[in-house]
């Protein structure tokens, strides 16, 4: 069965967006990119809500100024544009990308079936439907790159109120002061 897998950027007091809504201080070196590039190259299919799908289509169309960017961003452009992606909106109408569709509300029993079935691990993106599938029990593991910052309040990365055994795979330090933590979620 392939592993639903959430990973998050965020602060060093474990936010993902600032008071104000913002994360341009989250943005990731080439050396960081790089690594994320690695690590979701395995994942078949993107599970995000609408603001974070908002967020990534512009990956859809990133080669459109492919002179001006790093290969580490044709890179990622490439692996976001070959995976599926399911969009969880009710508000939602229409979806700009090739291989993405919209479902109405997150179903649990639905994304349990699309891991049963996938041949390829998933990846879900954003806090607040990660909360919704950590509460279900579907979220298998967890990486957060935390940025050399504190930023004191906005949106958290992981859930309020709830506790998470976790067990360190790995982790990893960069130059610029990011740290990449790898856990598995146990019950």
């Amino acid at each position: 069965m392939a592993k639903l897998i959430y990973s998050a950027i965020a602060s060093l007091d474990g936010y993902v967006e600032d008071e104000s809504g913002g994360f341009e201080w989250a943005a990731p070196d080439e050396e960081v990119h790089a690594f994320v590039n690695d690590l979701e190259r395995p994942v078949g299919t993107y599970l995000c809500g609408r603001r974070m799908y908002e967020t990534m289509a512009y990956w859809e169309t990133a080669e459109a100024s492919a002179e001006e960017q790093a290969a580490v961003a044709r890179d990622y452009a490439a692996i976001w544009r070959a995976a599926e992606k399911v969009v969880f909106s009710r508000t939602l109408e229409d979806v700009s990308g090739e291989r993405t569709r919209i479902e109405r509300s997150f179903e649990s029993d639905a994304v349990r079936a699309m891991k049963e079935s996938a041949e390829r691990d998933l990846s879900v993106g954003g806090s607040e439907l990660a909360a919704q599938a950590i509460a279900a029990g579907l979220v298998d593991e967890l990486h957060l790159y935390l940025v050399p910052i504190v930023v004191g309040a906005g949106k958290r990365a992981l859930p309020e109120g709830r506790r998470l055994g976790l067990e360190l795979l790995d982790e990893d330090r960069f130059e610029s002061g990011f740290v990449h933590l790898h856990y598995r979620l146990s019950v």
